[in-house]
């Protein structure tokens, strides 16, 4: 039932005092709840004044000044100002259109929780910045983007953000609605560390996608010239074309040249490529022009791909999931799968689910003695560096915990903080490294041929569940470091493992 009388529904409405009468007119309003049972609660905020930073230094200056939020129903809370007309005055939302009928302001009670969560545990350490929030975006020293995060709960639940240096400290910079209609503050907050928060992908600048730009070149090349029958031979011809590209940069003259030559399968699969693809290839050959070896010297060994990637080589069908393509030493299984990430776009200001699809590709030996499968995917570069850890700084990687540092979270003046480990913010893979029970197992230089390569992998006699959770658990590890704002040097070295869109 509609309720025309405003006898009924119970809102928080904000009312402005005479400036540091506040604790005057509560008083006030406390008395009048004793005969007014639709005033409900009385809230004033404790902390009204922050710190302001600008370019000629901090400064402290009002936030809320002479504000009184007030729960009750419409008419309750007029009666009580017509009584104490000379106490305050009732905010009224501004007009949008002609003929509109004026409305007292409505602050969401969802909205209002969250403040004074926030104003009771924050406030406090929360710096206004005098810069737009858009300044933010990039990191003024390096011009990289800075990280875009999401906090998943406390007080700033679903608040968004970057983290951005100030001096030597981290902070997390958002936008937080001010009292007046369509109006923003931009916020920091010290000691980032302090908050849940995962990391959303750059939709426009996301530095992991950056650097793995010239790695999916090189992975399509080699994923065209492996489905064509290649073979050992495709390392070779992968050099040729990037010589033949070198000296004439053009992809349709690179065909013609290839159909000359005999490699008419070749010829055609190329000459398919779409437009991004073909720019990608010509930045890896502008790249190996201005350095010269650059593609030789970082792509020596080739035993299988890395575990993801946006390419699949092989042709799948539409209705096709998985493949296969034989090599010499192995059988490989390229399977189709759909990762949905959260993506920022900041030019727009708005954050979606995007999914993108990735191959995974997978190695299968066979022990005919045993009748056992391993299944392997092409974790070399990550795990070699995790690998070379030893002693101290492998303990404090994978399983540390908690370390004391200096702060006012506590009587004792110290607080607890979580340290970079995988056991902290990569769970799947601690679990990989350090559980005896876990099927997938980490292995250093795994024997594939006359090769060694290492790689993640599971033994089993049955072979569509051990593919399975190959994958699942490869897949679970990438999302996990990937998301998390700790781990960056892993992040860069997951790079090899899966080329990032």
């Amino acid at each position: 039932m509609i309720d025309k009388l405003n006898h009924l529904d119970y809102c928080w409405y904000v009312v402005r005092t005479r400036p540091r009468q506040e604790k005057k007119f509560v008083k006030l309003l406390e008395q009048y709840k004793a005969k007014s049972k639709n005033i409900l609660e009385v809230y004033a905020p404790t902390h009204t004044t922050v710190t302001v930073r600008g370019d000629n230094g901090d400064k402290q200056a009002p936030l809320f000044v002479g504000i009184v939020f007030v729960l009750a129903t419409q008419k309750s809370l007029i009666d009580f100002m017509e009584e104490h007309a000379m106490e305050g005055v009732v905010q009224y939302e501004r007009k949008t259109e002609k003929g509109e009928k004026t409305r007292m302001r409505v602050i969401p009670e969802e909205q209002m929780r969250a403040f004074r969560d926030f104003n009771e545990n924050y406030a406090e350490q929360m710096i206004i910045l005098e810069r737009p929030y858009t300044d933010y975006a990039f990191n003024p020293k390096t011009g990289n983007p800075n990280e875009i995060v999401r906090v998943i709960d406390g007080p700033l639940k679903g608040r968004e953000g970057y983290i951005a240096r100030f001096r030597r400290d981290k902070r997390l910079v958002f936008q937080m609605r001010g009292l007046k209609k369509d109006s923003y503050l931009t916020v920091s907050l010290p000691n980032i560390w302090n908050f849940h928060v995962v990391r959303l992908h750059n939709a426009e600048g996301d530095r992991l996608s950056i650097g793995t730009e010239k790695g999916r070149a090189i992975d399509l090349l080699i994923g065209i010239l492996q489905a064509c029958g290649y073979g050992e031979q495709t390392l070779p011809l992968l050099y040729e074309i990037i010589d033949s590209l070198i000296v004439r940069p053009s992809l349709v003259s690179l065909c013609q040249d290839l159909h000359k030559k005999g490699n008419t399968a070749l010829s055609m699969r190329l000459a398919q490529i779409n437009g991004n693809e073909a720019e990608l290839i010509l930045n890896l050959v502008r790249y190996e022009h201005d350095n010269p070896g650059y593609v030789r010297q970082n792509w020596q060994k080739l035993v299988l791909r890395p575990y993801l990637t946006p390419t699949a080589g092989i042709t799948l069908e539409d209705s096709q999931d998985e493949t296969k393509l034989q090599h010499t030493h192995f059988t490989e299984i390229i399977r189709k799968i759909e990762i949905t990430e959260e993506a920022y776009y900041p030019s727009k200001k708005k954050n979606e689910s995007i999914t993108t699809t990735y191959y995974a590709h997978i190695g299968i030996l066979k022990d005919k003695e045993k009748d056992e499968y391993t299944f392997f995917a092409n974790w070399d570069e990550f795990l070699g560096e995790y690998f070379l850890t030893a002693e101290k700084a492998n303990e404090k990687l994978v399983s540390g915990t908690i370390r004391t540092a200096h702060g006012n979270n506590t009587d004792n003046g110290k607080q607890e903080k979580l340290i970079e480990s995988f056991r902290n913010y990569a769970p799947s893979l601690y679990k990989v490294l350090t559980d005896t029970s876990s099927a997938v197992k980490a292995i250093q230089r795994l024997a594939v041929g006359t090769d060694t390569l290492n790689v993640m992998a599971i033994t089993t006699t049955d072979p569509e569940k051990g593919k399975n959770e190959l994958i699942k658990t490869c897949t679970d590890i990438c999302q996990e470091i990937n998301t998390t704002t700790h781990l960056a040097i892993w992040r860069r070295y997951l790079r090899t493992v899966w080329l990032h869109q």
